[in-house]
């Protein structure tokens, strides 16, 4: 920035020095008639232009460069609180969060490029206001104390402009999150009969962002219009005497057009200072956004603490009750296939939340156990690597089949297809001649929701976690589906020798009868448990699971 504002300093300066040098030139050497003064002072011209072209192309360069350097160090750093292991616990929209990492820190990081110019255009000012007083004391004093009144009574408007960028970049972000959630669930919107609904709520925000754009747009009007006018009128005043002056005498008339010719420049570096109040309440609003959303707590609980040496795979929850979840308790054996068999979605929201450690900031009694330690001190790396939580609604990336089961390239080909076959999702490499390395949409969303849902397991089953914990991985597919994916997941995680252990949250008949353990969960906590052909003499398992 030092570099950059020295550069930018000296072209303005270059510039300054143009009049200045056409001046002394009709003084000494037109008005003289002097051919060696004539020769100096086009020398003298030409470094000046040469100065300026060369001060100006790597000023402005380093300028852009610093703009594009604090652009990306603003994005990496939102990415980066997005993707971290622990997340952020932020409501806001994807299209919300896009427009942060893209508009706002395009304001913030133009707000150092335009720091610069202004920079230079004040010590222009100061140089100018320096010659005038040399040229004439009184004309130099207008200068010196006429622009900064100038500038002041300019940026009483900023704090308008603040209030308003602000809003109009909410709004924005409010569209764009708006707009990337109605293209994510087009099928849904379609499937449903919604679109005119959905179109008419996008064109509702759409307006407002453009009402709040239009009262941005006339603040900025009235400001550039009270910039301009303001310093016309002032050097219009300064210039005019200067005239007076020089028709009495008391300045030359090199003198007089060195004079001209800095007030006209002038206008240019006032302009600049003018706007930089606009520019940094704009940039301060971005910034404002930027820095709450980067202070969003974390989603998840992050410890410090790691697994029990020689612990085996277990997890228990002990008199467990936060949520819709009211004393809950189990434990599960090593090499265990565990289903659950619960009432309440609410409460299946819940002991997910608390498996992954999303509930760390909310009052919860009782005791979760991975591995003999504490759930919400393990840290998110010793709990991912020991235990994953596979929710019911999973996102596919944008990428391959490949790189969506197989994100670090740990496994061959046999060993994803043997997957794919075990969720029941083999038909993919089928129906596609590039196989695994087919291409896969953001979101998946050329793929059925069945399709989402089996390709979603086989990656959860590629992960071999020694503890997994499914929520409802079938519930998108057909009975005879259902009984392939039972078979596959018992077949590929519960051989005779295996320790690895599967909670399975399901109603269905066909994963419940391969389970070694059903449980029953009612009001939030377990009232019965025993194989699936024991637990059917009960009316309200019955109920639950052949509904």
């Amino acid at each position: 920035m030092a570099r950059s504002f020295g550069l930018l300093a000296a072209w303005q300066l270059s510039e300054a020095m143009v009049p200045v040098v056409v001046g002394v030139t009709i003084d000494q050497a037109v008005a003289e008639g002097s051919a060696t003064a004539l020769a100096l002072c086009a020398g003298a011209l030409v470094l000046v232009f040469a100065s300026l072209m060369l001060t100006y192309r790597y000023g402005a360069a380093e300028a852009f460069r610093i703009d594009q350097w604090e652009n990306d160090r603003l994005r990496s750093e939102i990415a980066h609180h997005v993707l971290r292991p622990i997340g952020a616990r932020t409501g806001a929209l994807p299209g919300a969060t896009l427009s942060l990492a893209t508009s706002d820190t395009a304001s913030v990081g133009g707000l150092a490029r335009s720091a610069g110019y202004s920079f230079a255009s004040a010590i222009t000012m100061l140089v100018s206001a320096v010659i005038l007083l040399r040229i004439d004391v009184t004309i130099g004093l207008i200068v010196l104390f006429g622009v900064p009144l100038v500038l002041v009574v300019i940026q009483f408007i900023t704090p308008v402009l603040s209030r308003r960028n602000r809003d109009q970049q909410e709004e924005i972000a409010r569209t764009n999150g708006t707009a990337a959630d109605l293209v994510r669930g087009l099928r849904v919107i379609k499937g449903i009969g919604a679109e005119a609904e959905a179109a008419a709520r996008y064109q509702a925000q759409s307006q407002r962002a453009k009402a709040a754009g239009i009262r941005l747009g006339g603040s900025h009007g009235v400001m550039e219009s009270a910039s301009a006018g303001l310093s016309g009128l002032f050097l219009a005043g300064v210039t005019l005497l200067a005239g007076y002056r020089a028709l009495d005498g008391a300045i030359t008339i090199g003198e007089l057009v060195a004079i001209v010719g800095l007030t006209q420049f002038l206008a240019g570096p006032v302009q600049v200072l003018g706007r930089i109040g606009a520019q940094v309440a704009a940039a301060y609003a971005s910034a404002s956004r930027i820095v709450e959303f980067l202070h969003m707590p974390p989603l998840l609980a992050d410890g410090v603490a790691e697994p029990q040496p020689g612990a085996g795979p277990s997890l228990c929850l002990n008199n467990v009750s936060t949520g819709a979840l009211n004393g809950f308790t189990l434990s599960s054996r090593p090499g265990e296939l565990l289903c659950l068999a619960m009432d309440d979605p609410a409460a299946t929201a819940t002991l997910v939340s608390v498996l992954v450690g999303e509930r760390s900031g909310e009052r919860i009694t009782g005791d979760v156990l991975l591995d003999g330690a504490a759930v919400l001190d393990l840290s998110v790396l010793a709990r991912s690597e020991r235990c994953l939580v596979n929710p019911h609604h999973t996102e596919l990336l944008e990428g391959t089949l490949r790189t969506n089961l197989d994100p670090d390239g740990r496994r061959n080909d046999a060993d994803l297809i043997g997957i794919l076959d075990a969720a029941a999702a083999q038909d993919l490499i089928d129906l596609d001649e590039r196989g695994l390395d087919q291409r896969v949409t953001p979101t998946g969303a050329t793929y059925s929701g069945g399709q989402r849902q089996r390709i979603a397991l086989a990656r959860a089953l590629a992960a071999d976690r020694p503890i997994l914990v499914l929520d409802n991985p079938t519930n998108a597919v057909d009975a005879v589906t259902e009984q392939h994916i039972a078979k596959g997941i018992n077949t590929l995680r519960h051989d005779s020798a295996s320790t690895l252990t599967t909670w399975i949250v399901t109603t269905s008949p066909a994963l419940l009868a391969q389970a070694g353990r059903v449980v029953l969960v009612e009001g939030g906590r377990v009232v019965e448990e025993g194989t699936h052909r024991e637990l059917l003499s009960n009316p309200a398992y019955q109920e639950l699971v052949l509904r």
